[in-house]
């Protein structure tokens, strides 16, 4: 695929509540081309010790719109067996609930020959996401 025709995309975690990257957040992409077209799963990977997922699948040519899901249940629940003095994610956890977020999807609209780059800063209560460079 020639990058002239297609987009290219990538991210990065970071944890905001230990402002560290979020090691191990498991990533899946998909894509469609155009606001009425169906999703097309594309596969995923998970992110390295630098909070990066640097082997995200390749974009279809005609990609308008793409969708990042992160799963950071897992990626909380893990960090909070490792680390129970977590008061926050504790309090959550007498309730049922790990965590706040389960889940992050975000979805953005892409143009061919374009590098998206998208960040997401994360914590038990909240996240934020951009377009990087």
């Amino acid at each position: 695929m020639s990058t002239e025709t297609t987009a290219s995309v990538s991210t990065h975690i970071l944890d905001t509540s230990v402002g560290r990257p979020a090691e191990g957040v498991a990533v899946h992409l998909s894509a469609r081309g155009g606001p009425e077209a169906d999703w097309q799963a594309l596969g995923g990977s998970a992110t390295d010790a630098d909070g990066r997922c640097k082997d995200l699948p390749a974009l279809p040519e005609g990609t308008t719109h793409v969708r990042l899901d992160f799963d950071t249940e897992t990626y909380f629940a893990r960090k909070q067996a490792a680390a129970q003095q977590d008061a926050p994610a504790l309090r959550d956890s007498e309730n049922g609930r790990p965590v706040f977020f389960p889940e992050v999807t975000i979805t953005f609209a892409v143009v061919p020959g374009e590098h998206y780059h998208v960040p997401l800063l994360l914590n038990p209560f909240g996240y934020s996401v951009y377009r990087g460079s």
